[in-house]
């Protein structure tokens, strides 16, 4: 198999391809879905894979992305996906091309009409996936071949996310005003506040007295 979710719950299922066999339901709010954050440093730059949160909707996990991973750095733009909507390739060495040494398989259900797909690629292990590009397919598995022959050429990937677009909450163009921030954050720094005037005065009013 040449892809396999994000997510470990649906893999260890060990689900078949196509239909999902019927499954008793969970109790609502019973845990909390696992989504993946990847953000933008500047405009016009690749949006990077950040880290993982845990919400009950994307919503939610938009606004809990944007609060731990927007607020010490730059950000100009988040996306979230839900992490068992990530469909991911084995891993390959630092060296070599994934794209080389994965099996594509026939996939079991296609779209009617072409969709497009993200793809994230993992240049060097210990390093982050970075958004490389977006590509139209009927299937995670025909979105892969695309991906292999529109942008797997370009040095080593050690490994390859694949996600359709529509699973993928994205900031939006006219919402930009909400990542400004105050550049100088002075008030963290302990000079920033002007009571050494008033310490020093106190000191000079309450200075003991010599013994005549």
């Amino acid at each position: 198999m040449s892809l396999t979710s994000l997510d470990p719950r649906v893999t260890r299922l060990n689900l078949p391809e196509g239909e999902v066999p019927a499954m008793e339901p969970k109790p609502e709010l019973d845990q909390f879905e696992t989504y993946e954050a990847f953000h933008q440093k500047k405009e016009g730059t690749a949006y990077t894979y950040v880290g993982p949160v845990h919400a009950p909707n994307e919503d939610v996990a938009f606004l809990f992305a944007k609060e731990q991973y927007s607020r010490r750095f730059a950000c100009t733009g988040l996306w979230i996906a839900r992490t068992e909507n990530i469909q991911v390739t084995p891993y390959g060495n630092d060296n070599e091309n994934v794209y080389d040494t994965i099996q594509f398989e026939e996939p079991v259900l296609r779209s009617e009409q072409p969709e497009p797909y993200e793809i994230f690629h993992l240049k060097k292990r210990g390093k982050a996936h970075a958004h490389a590009g977006r590509v139209m397919a009927t299937s995670y598995q025909e979105a892969l071949q695309e991906a292999k022959q529109q942008l797997g050429e370009k040095g080593p990937i050690v490994n390859v996310w694949v996600v359709k677009s529509k699973d993928v909450l994205q900031s939006a163009e006219e919402d930009k005003d909400m990542w400004t921030t105050i550049p100088e954050k002075k008030y963290r720094e302990a000079i920033a506040y002007k009571v050494m005037d008033k310490i020093t005065k106190y000191k000079e009013e309450n200075k003991p007295t010599t013994a005549q």
